[in-house]
């Protein structure tokens, strides 16, 4: 039997020290430093603020743990790294000082398979020790996360690739050295086979951010991280080409799996700070003379939430083992992974709405972190695809090789089986 839910004594005098450490030196940092852009921007105050914290992270050999030693990273297999995002998922600012932060994670890993060592020397090596940001463009205003309907074009013209279209929520293009864009090279194809990733540096003519956009109201309009990008005639030379010409939504795909994987136990970590809250205030607060936590319609709340958080927190390291056990995105973890995505925002939102209403007006302002929770529900359920296309992953995949019955009743139908059971068993029977 190799069934194990033991984490390795060593690995979690680790954890045990990230829990402290999160807790204690990066979870103040969202108290202080509000703007969206705070944990990312490298010209921020917060990034001076972190920076100490950064090397005590590189000091514990826990930094930019996703890559590979020959890398300037840890290793370590999405098992682990599933474990240390759960941490991480307490704060805004934790991946950024253990150097794990989206997009820059799976644009380094883009860069480190399909960069070549003028690109790597450029971009990938600042990447890694956290002295810039990276943006991931593909989503378009028209068309969302559809690489069927995407628009923007990459024209090769002698030595040079001519952009031209829009691109949308582009996360940290304000404040990027370098956007990595999927723009369609070839429109008489396949998408599958007609997109190429490109690298346009910061600063680049023709490209033009139309505004930036937030997640929720909180912020003014142009206030946010998520660019709107226009190119217009951008050219930038044909070595800024990412992996081979047509072959864009590959490259693409070798980012997402893990990341999602990544998302899904920061979202658990979101849950347990939920989960603790919740907990906290029903012990504490008292109502028709009796406490919050006696109240068996509360217990039950209490109850669900557990439970479901459980599941889904064994459910993403269920996926994450398998990616480490096939080392590729085989069948079963892409089914996985689609299957944790698309229960995610349904957790969150049960679990994040119940501490909600538990913690009544005090709830639903702003002097607790639970709205700020809540703006994630909707997030989670579109970021990295929405939860419909998720859903039909799995299906699809559940339904693949399962064949019909023959006749017009189905292979279980009980009068059938009772026959064949009688015919099975007739020297016993009278």
């Amino acid at each position: 039997m190799a069934w194990d839910f033991s984490t390795d004594p060593d690995f979690e005098q680790q954890l045990e020290w990230m829990r402290k450490f999160v807790a204690e030196e990066i979870e103040p940092l969202d108290l202080v430093f509000r703007s969206p852009a705070a944990p990312f921007d490298p010209a921020s105050p917060a990034a001076k603020a972190m920076a100490p914290l950064k090397q005590e992270v590189k000091s514990k050999g826990l930094w930019a743990c996703h890559l590979g030693p020959e890398l300037g990273g840890g290793g370590f297999g999405q098992l682990k790294l599933g474990l240390m995002n759960e941490i991480l998922g307490r704060s805004r600012f934790a991946p950024t000082v253990f150097g794990t932060q989206a997009p820059d994670t799976g644009n380094a890993e883009i860069l480190a398979r399909f960069g070549s060592e003028e690109q790597k020397q450029k971009y990938l090596q600042p990447l890694l020790d956290g002295e810039i940001v990276s943006c991931y463009s593909m989503t378009e205003p028209q068309a969302g996360s559809d690489p069927g309907q995407f628009t923007c074009r990459a024209r090769l013209d002698g030595n040079e690739w001519v952009l031209d279209g829009e691109k949308w929520f582009a996360s940290h293009a304000c404040i990027a050295e370098f956007l990595i864009v999927m723009a369609i090279s070839d429109p008489d194809v396949k998408v599958h086979e007609g997109s190429t990733m490109i690298i346009v540096p910061k600063g680049t003519p023709g490209m033009e951010i139309i505004r930036n956009t937030a997640v929720g109201p909180k912020d003014e309009i142009d206030e946010g991280v998520h660019g709107y990008i226009r190119f217009t005639n951008c050219r930038v030379p044909e070595n800024s080409r990412l992996g081979p010409a047509g072959e864009g939504f590959k490259v693409a795909q070798s980012r997402l799996g893990g990341g999602r994987i990544h998302h899904a136990m920061r979202t658990v970590g979101m849950l347990n700070k939920a989960m603790e809250y919740m907990k906290e205030r029903v012990v504490s607060r008292q109502t028709k003379g009796e406490r919050l936590a006696d109240k068996q319609m509360v217990q039950e709340k209490i109850a669900d939430s557990y439970t479901q958080i459980l599941q889904f927190r064994l459910h993403v390291l269920y996926a994450a083992w398998l990616l480490d056990r096939d080392q590729s995105y085989t069948r079963p973890v892409r089914r996985e992974i689609s299957a944790i995505k698309a229960a995610m925002p349904g957790v969150l939102q049960d679990v994040v709405y119940r501490a909600l209403h538990l913690h009544g007006s005090l709830g639903m302002s702003n002097e607790t972190p639970l709205m700020d929770m809540w703006q994630y529900v909707p997030e989670m359920g579109i970021v990295d695809g929405p939860t419909e296309v998720h859903k039909i992953v799995v299906a699809k995949d559940i339904l693949r090789d399962v064949k019909p019955s023959d006749g017009v009743f189905p292979s279980y139908h009980t009068p059938t089986q009772r026959e064949a059971a009688r015919a099975k068993f007739a020297a016993y029977l009278d």
